[in-house]
């Protein structure tokens, strides 16, 4: 008797990717269930699982789909003319993203560099807003990411919640920033009590608080200046 083919719709709901897409994000796919997503559908004879997964055993992988003409992808069988085309599209898409965030990251070598970067966005915000910039060891920026909107306070502004993030991109080193609404950077003592919880935290964790920046009205105060880092 011939073998039954299992098509996607035979997978149990939260086995299938867009399903598991959507409840758990990208980055919980694993290689071959990417590429389904982009094949989208199969053959009669098998499940788009079951060609993703020929087809990155055919390409060893990632190491040599990079490189795939669409003569090749066309040569595979149950792939199309129109499915290798959204292959290279999207080969190509993160070879120019991957190209433009290295050629294009900005890098910070001085207090000041720090300001220019955040002074456009910050200057102007009505609340306080806590800014960590998340840095590689080439003092490229990698993230930007606003920790909490309000008044600073050593309580809430948790030194788990600045370096969960700099853990989950492998950053190096972080620079964190407030703006004062007022426009006066003066520091305060809540400023500079945060300061020091947060380079001890950094310590322990291997992570460099590079500076704390307070952003006023087209002027700011470094604490690592002031020789609070």
């Amino acid at each position: 008797m011939p073998t039954q083919t299992i098509m996607i719709k035979d997978y149990p709901q939260n086995e299938r990717p867009r399903e598991r897409f959507i409840l758990n994000g990208p980055q919980s796919l694993t290689n071959h269930e990417l590429i389904a997503i982009i094949l989208g559908t199969g053959t009669k004879e098998e499940s788009v699982l079951q060609l993703a997964n020929r087809l990155l055993a055919e390409f060893e992988g990632f190491r040599f789909l990079k490189d795939a003409t669409l003569e090749e992808l066309t040569a595979i069988k149950g792939i199309g003319r129109a499915k290798a085309i959204h292959l290279l599209a999207a080969v190509e898409i993160g070879r120019r993203l991957s190209s433009h965030t290295h050629e294009n990251r900005y890098v910070i070598r001085s207090p000041e560099d720090g300001a220019n970067y955040l002074m456009h966005d910050m200057k102007y915000l009505s609340q306080e807003h806590f800014v960590c910039l998340y840095l590689n060891t080439k003092n490229q920026v990698i993230h930007r990411q606003t920790i909490f909107i309000g008044s600073l306070n050593a309580s809430i502004v948790h030194p788990r919640e600045v370096f969960k993030e700099a853990v989950r991109r492998s950053a190096a080193s972080i620079i964190c920033a407030h703006n004062h609404p007022s426009g006066d950077c003066s520091p305060s003592r809540e400023d500079i009590e945060v300061t020091k919880r947060l380079v001890e935290c950094g310590k322990m964790l291997g992570i460099d608080l590079l500076d704390h920046l307070i952003i006023g009205d087209n002027k700011y105060v470094s604490l690592k200046e002031k020789g609070y880092v």
